[in-house]
């Protein structure tokens, strides 16, 4: 089977809190009929556009993947273990948290039986545009039960304000919620398992109330000392490439990468690497074929590809984001000669 860059295509999912335009990412998408807040990027519904899986559906290519695909380390994973979105709020979501993997896979095998830790890349921000995570010092059990029942949640969780470009990191098992005016994307523990404490009051398109998952979210909230919050990069220039470091941790390690002259990269055996394209339009050169990027869209590159190049028409951004041996990437940052007091920030358990 070749081994070449495959683009998948994006599933759009409506929700209570969304947009009806998702431009500019999605240009032709605007005026739409129903609020949109999710364009999920690796869903397992997600179908490839290119490549030698082209019609096939991630969930079950992945089921179907060699090591060389894969990568030597996450053989044996029953599902693609990253869920990538875009996320479009012109409504605060709901204020809620995600199991860890434990909880979720004794009270959620039916809904794949993994927890959820996440990061949040912000694509677009509107001046005033915040998000809410983790707990404010003083917030107990019995304090947050409370305010969930008189409506004043939101006085228990950190504000967080947020520009473009920033980057936010949410265990699980962390209170959170997403404000309007935000284009975010979101990096995620492959799950969709979410305990909501409190929705605004709103109703459904039929009238009713969104489910409440209060007590199991009192379960798995963490109390106490926070692990979220706004992430501090680690920003270099290497060549005409400026990478800016955002986290590693057991789930994911994101990079931003920023050119605007051909560059050269390569994938690592022991994972396969997943590109986010932000904006700029350019081409993915590979052996001796090739393949034209543009907005919005995400690649997967195979473990074993190995030497690749992008060549930009214009400016480029994207996210690089994959599964890593957090000791390996320690190793890259140390290599590049980063001192431990900025590279040691972005390195969660």
């Amino acid at each position: 089977m070749n081994l070449e860059p495959s683009r998948l295509e994006t599933v759009f999912l409506p929700r209570i809190w969304g947009a009806r335009s998702l431009a500019p990412l999605f240009p032709e998408r605007t005026t739409l009929p129903e609020p949109i807040g999710e364009a999920w990027l690796t869903g397992n519904d997600c179908r490839f556009a290119t490549g030698p899986y082209t019609g096939r559906k991630l969930g079950e290519a992945w089921r179907a993947m060699p090591a060389e695909w894969t990568g030597s380390r996450l053989g044996g994973e029953g599902t693609f273990p990253l869920l990538l979105k875009f996320i479009f709020p012109e409504d605060k979501l709901s204020v809620q948290v995600h199991p860890d993997d434990d909880y979720a896979r004794r009270y959620e095998s039916r809904e794949g039986g993994r927890g959820k830790t996440e990061m949040w890349y912000a694509v677009s921000a509107r001046p005033g545009a915040e998000v809410m995570v983790g707990l404010k010092a003083n917030v107990t059990p019995e304090s947050f039960r409370r305010a969930v029942a008189d409506g004043t949640v939101e006085d228990c969780l950190e504000r967080i304000a947020v520009s473009a470009g920033d980057a936010i990191y949410v265990p699980a098992g962390t209170a959170h919620t997403i404000g309007p005016g935000l284009v975010l994307c979101e990096i995620q523990e492959h799950s969709d398992v979410t305990y909501r404490v409190y929705d605004y009051n709103r109703l459904t398109a039929e009238g009713t109330p969104r489910p409440l998952h209060i007590e199991k979210a009192l379960d798995v909230i963490h109390f106490g000392e926070q692990g979220g919050g706004k992430i501090e990069p680690v920003r270099i220039t290497r060549g005409s490439v400026t990478e800016t470091y955002y986290i590693a941790c057991r789930y994911f390690a994101t990079e931003r990468w920023e050119f605007a002259e051909r560059i050269a990269a390569v994938t690592q055996r022991q994972h396969f690497d997943l590109l986010i394209v932000l904006s700029g339009n350019g081409r993915i050169e590979w052996r001796d074929a090739a393949a034209d990027y543009a907005p919005a869209q995400v690649w997967l590159l195979p473990a074993a590809l190995g030497a690749y190049q992008l060549a930009p028409a214009g400016p480029t951004t994207l996210l690089r984001t994959y599964i890593p041996d957090v000791n390996d990437f320690v190793r890259r940052l140390v290599d590049q000669r980063i001192e431990e007091s900025a590279w040691s920030r972005l390195v969660y358990p």
